[in-house]
């Protein structure tokens, strides 16, 4: 393998690109998470422009290429079962408890500026409330990522078998649909809302199987080798479903527009929208061959922690701006320009600084955990 493929800049850019996508899907909303509901529908008309256009990368990427690379470090070491997802719960499993633990207080913050702390104290001294943070990552929007990653990471071996035969990449338009379908039937039983979040969580979890079907089949493609000139049929291929993607996702942005809060993607929006990862995916496995930066590379190994601390950062700048009173003489589209122009080069730098504090390093996967510290160092003297 030459050196250039080995360090896989293409994918790094892949990175990047859906780091800053996620950092302007979260920055495209009012102060309570919604398409702007009191402003006209002209008024939100470019955050939900400018969400639309986020949603070219997301959550579910990040899915997608952290599967990727599960397939290349099972293919080179084949280690064992136990001990590959030891590996992975050492990886993800203890950084996530310490954002668990992070944002459950740092919520307090926000919650103090807008006037529901009470709410937030009420969650913390509850014991089901801990449960679900740690189970379900529901302290923040974001957390889900970190447990529901590791829950797809112990059904590898099933995806192993899409590295030989890729056509088992297709059966994620299988899973997508169980997925949708059985959702919407278990959305509308009436059930207890905290059980209902688990059932949810769990079918999402089996649906999302079809993404490492799709990863494993990806990467059993790139390994066997794709010619120069078939990289190039691919990406014109993923240019074209990549739009065609965006285009299905329109209805639901129109809904947005139109009324001011999010609709419920279920038909052919859906598809869109967790189909565009591997549309997507196809664009820079299609230009493996051009000439990428080590730029790229460089800054994609902070995107896991940008993923981590944006939201931290976003809160900030909604505390400031909502403190201030700037918020009541801005337009929806100043306030979401200039939170994504404070939250993508802040979270940034945010991790960054956590990567040269050596005892902090760990909490975003730069760094050895802090009771391995020392025996790195006793192993390198």
């Amino acid at each position: 393998m030459s050196a250039a493929k080995s360090r896989l800049v293409w994918f790094d850019a892949n990175r990047v690109v859906a780091a800053v996508g996620v950092v302007l899907i979260h920055s495209t909303t009012d102060f309570g998470g919604k398409p702007f509901a009191a402003a006209t529908p002209d008024e939100r008309l470019v955050p939900i422009l400018l969400r639309s256009i986020g949603e070219f990368s997301g959550s579910e990427m990040f899915f997608f290429f952290s599967l990727f690379l599960m397939a290349i470090r099972v293919d080179r070491k084949l280690p064992g079962y136990g001990q590959a997802i030891g590996t992975q719960a050492k990886r993800l499993l203890i950084p996530f408890a310490f954002w668990v633990v992070f944002y459950a207080f740092f919520r307090l913050l926000k919650a103090a500026a807008f006037g529901y702390t009470d709410y937030i104290w009420t969650q913390v001294t509850q014991v089901q409330s801990w449960v679900g943070y740690f189970l379900l990552g529901d302290v923040q929007y974001h957390m889900h990522f970190l447990p529901t990653l590791f829950a797809l990471f112990l059904f590898y071996p099933l995806m192993r078998g899409a590295t030989r035969y890729p056509i088992l990449g297709l059966t994620l338009f299988l899973t997508l649909g169980i997925m949708n379908n059985t959702q919407a039937m278990v959305w509308g039983l009436g059930i207890d809302p905290e059980l209902r979040g688990y059932i949810i969580r769990a079918l999402k979890i089996f649906g999302y199987v079809g993404y490492g079907f799709a990863a494993f089949a990806m990467y059993g493609l790139w390994k066997d080798g794709i010619p120069r000139g078939e990289s190039r049929l691919l990406r014109r291929g993923g240019l074209y479903f990549a739009a065609l993607a965006y285009v299905a996702t329109l209805p639901f942005f129109v809904v947005a527009y139109q009324t001011g809060n999010w609709g419920v993607r279920s038909g052919w929006d859906f598809y869109g929208h967790f189909l565009m990862p591997i549309c997507i995916f196809l664009i820079f496995i299609g230009g493996q061959y051009l000439d990428w930066s080590p730029r790229w590379s460089n800054w994609a190994k902070y995107t896991f922690g940008v993923y981590l601390v944006h939201p931290a950062v976003i809160d900030l700048y909604d505390i400031a701006l909502f403190t201030s009173g700037f918020y009541e003489v801005m337009s929806p589209t100043a306030i979401v320009v200039l939170r994504y122009a404070v939250a993508l080069p802040g979270a940034f730098l945010f991790t960054v600084g956590l990567s040269r504090v050596g005892v902090l390093a760990w909490t975003i996967g730069l760094g050895p955990l802090p009771w391995e510290a020392g025996k790195s160092s006793r192993a390198g003297s």
